[in-house]
C-alpha cells in the first residue's frame, strides 16, 4: 500500500512542486488582484529552507525576475512582513528604514508593497502573497488589505490541492520506483479450457503485488499510469511473465497482457526478440482507452511473428467493433460481465451469440473469462464459443501448481485431439479426478 505522506511532513521534506509555476488558475487570482487593487505586480512566493522562490508572477512589465527567481529569503519585503518586521501594508518604503538596507527597494523599484503570509490548512507557511506598485500610495488602506487576504486564501486553497497532488505523485514515484527496480512482482498463471471437454488450452499470466491481500493488480497499474511509470511497470510484468514460459508444456499457449502505451513504445517488442510465436499470445488490455489505433495497429502487425494477439474484454473495454477488426486479432476475450449470470439473462446470451457471429466471421477464436459455475460454462458452449477460464476450472496458480495442473502429473494418460486458438495443433489429455487434461 502506497504511504502518502502529510503536507506538513511533506513540505518539510522538499516534495517538489514544479507544476505551480504553470497552474493558470493562480495566475487568474494574482492578475484579479492587479486589477481590483490597481498595482502593477502581484506575485506567489515560496520558502524553500533559507530562500524565497518566486512561483508565479503577474506584471505587464518588463520585470528583471520571473517565476523560479530564488534569493535569500532575507532579501525581500516578504520575509520580514511574517517576522513582525514590517507591517502587511507598506504606502511608502521611506516610512520604514529597514527598507532602504534591502536591494529591492532600489532595483524596481518599490513603492506601494501590500504582503499577506500563505498558511496552509496545518499551519504550515507555505510563502507569500504580495502586491505592490513601483511609486508610494498614500490612497492604500487596511481595506485592501484585507482584499489582498481573500484573494491569498482562494491562492492557498488551489495550492494546498496542488501540494495534495504533488505529495501523491511523489509517494507514488517513490513506492512504485522501488517495486520495479527490486522486481518485486510474482507472476501466477489462470489455465484456459476447452469448453467442450474441458481441457486445458493455456494460461493467462497475472502480475500479484506484495499487497495483493488488500489491492487489486489494477490500482498498481492505474497508479503507475498516473505518473508516467505505466510502461516500465508494464514490462516489468511482461519480463516476469516470459521467465515463466519454461513452465508451460509444449503445445499449451501463455497469454501475456500488455498495455497499448506499451505495445505502442516498442519494447515489447525489443523483448519478445528471441521468441517464434509458437506458445505465446499478447493480450491488448482495454482498462484505457487507445487515443491512436492506427498506431496501435501498425504495433501489433510487427509484433504478429513473435505472438498471437488477443484482444481483452471485448464488451467492456474502449474498442469498437470496427477498431477490433483493425488491429486484426487472432483471439478475442469476452469480459466477464458478459459471462455472469449468462444463463440467466437472454441480454447477454444474445450478445455473447452475436459475439461468437462476429468472431466467426473475422477468423478468430473467443475466450470467455469469469466462468463461476457448470451452467455459465454450459450456455458458453452451445452458443459455440470455444474457450473458458475462471474459478470454476481453476483460480490463479503459482506457476509450478499451474504446470502440474496443465501435466497432470498425479495421473495417467488418455489420447484426445484438440486445436488450440488461432492454430491447428493437437494434443493428449490426461485425467485429473473426472478432469480431462491436456498434455
Amino acid at each position: 500500500m502506497v504511504h502518502v505522506p502529510s503536507l506538513q511532513h511533506a513540505f518539510a521534506e522538499g516534495i517538489p512542486d514544479g507544476d505551480l509555476i504553470e497552474d493558470s488558475r493562480i495566475d487568474r487570482i494574482l492578475g484579479a488582484v492587479r486589477n481590483h487593487l490597481g498595482v502593477e505586480i502581484a506575485f506567489v512566493a515560496r520558502y524553500v529552507d533559507d530562500d524565497r522562490e518566486l512561483m508565479h508572477v503577474s506584471s505587464d512589465l518588463d520585470l528583471p525576475m520571473g517565476p523560479g527567481y530564488r534569493e535569500p529569503k532575507e532579501n525581500g519585503y516578504c520575509w520580514h512582513v511574517l517576522q513582525g518586521n514590517l507591517p502587511e501594508l507598506i504606502q511608502d518604503p521611506a516610512d520604514f528604514p529597514m527598507t532602504q538596507d534591502l536591494a529591492v527597494t532600489h532595483m524596481l523599484p518599490v513603492g506601494c508593497h501590500l504582503n499577506v503570509p500563505l498558511r496552509l490548512s496545518d499551519g504550515t507557511v507555505y510563502g507569500s502573497f504580495c502586491a505592490l506598485s513601483r511609486t508610494p500610495d498614500r490612497s492604500m488602506t487596511e481595506r485592501d488589505v484585507g482584499v489582498l487576504r481573500a484573494f491569498a486564501a482562494l491562492a492557498t486553497e488551489q495550492i494546498e490541492s496542488n501540494l495534495e497532488v504533488d505529495v501523491r505523485r511523489s509517494a507514488l514515484q517513490n513506492t512504485i520506483g522501488k517495486l520495479i527496480d527490486g522486481k518485486r512482482l510474482t507472476i501466477f498463471h489462470q489455465p484456459i479450457h476447452f469448453l467442450a471437454d474441458n481441457l486445458p488450452a493455456g494460461v493467462e499470466c497475472l502480475a500479484r503485488f506484495p499487497d495483493a491481500g488488500t489491492r487489486g493488480p489494477d490500482c498498481w497499474f492505474n497508479e503507475a499510469d498516473e505518473i508516467g511509470m505505466g510502461v516500465e511497470l508494464d514490462m516489468l510484468a511482461v519480463r516476469s511473465a516470459l521467465a515463466t514460459l519454461p513452465y508451460v508444456p509444449a503445445r499449451h499457449y501463455m497469454s501475456i497482457n500488455a498495455s497499448p502505451a506499451t505495445i505502442i513504445s516498442g519494447a515489447l517488442e525489443l523483448a519478445l526478440a528471441d521468441h517464434d510465436g509458437s506458445q505465446l499470445v499478447i493480450e491488448v488490455t482495454e482498462h484505457q482507452e487507445v487515443t491512436d489505433f492506427a498506431a496501435l495497429a501498425k504495433a501489433l502487425r510487427t509484433l504478429s511473428p513473435k505472438a498471437r494477439i488477443a484482444i481483452d474484454d471485448v464488451g467492456a473495454g474502449y474498442a469498437g467493433m470496427r477498431h477490433i477488426v483493425d488491429l486484426a486479432p487472432d483471439i478475442l476475450k469476452l469480459d466477464m460481465s458478459l459471462t455472469r449470470d449468462i444463463f440467466r439473462d437472454p441480454a447477454r446470451r444474445a450478445l455473447a451469440g452475436a459475439l461468437v457471429k462476429f468472431s466467426e466471421e473475422i477468423g478468430c477464436s473467443l475466450v470467455a473469462e469469469g466462468i463461476e459455475c457448470a451452467a455459465e460454462r454450459d450456455i458458453l458452449a452451445d452458443l459455440g464459443i470455444t474457450y473458458g477460464q475462471g474459478y470454476f476450472y481453476s483460480p490463479p496458480l503459482p506457476v509450478v501448481a499451474s504446470q502440474q495442473l496443465l501435466l497432470g502429473v498425479e495421473c495417467g494418460e488418455v489420447t484426445t485431439t484438440a486445436s488450440l486458438p488461432g492454430t491447428g495443433g493437437h494434443s493428449t489429455g490426461v485425467t485429473v479426478g473426472n478432469l480431462r487434461l491436456q498434455a
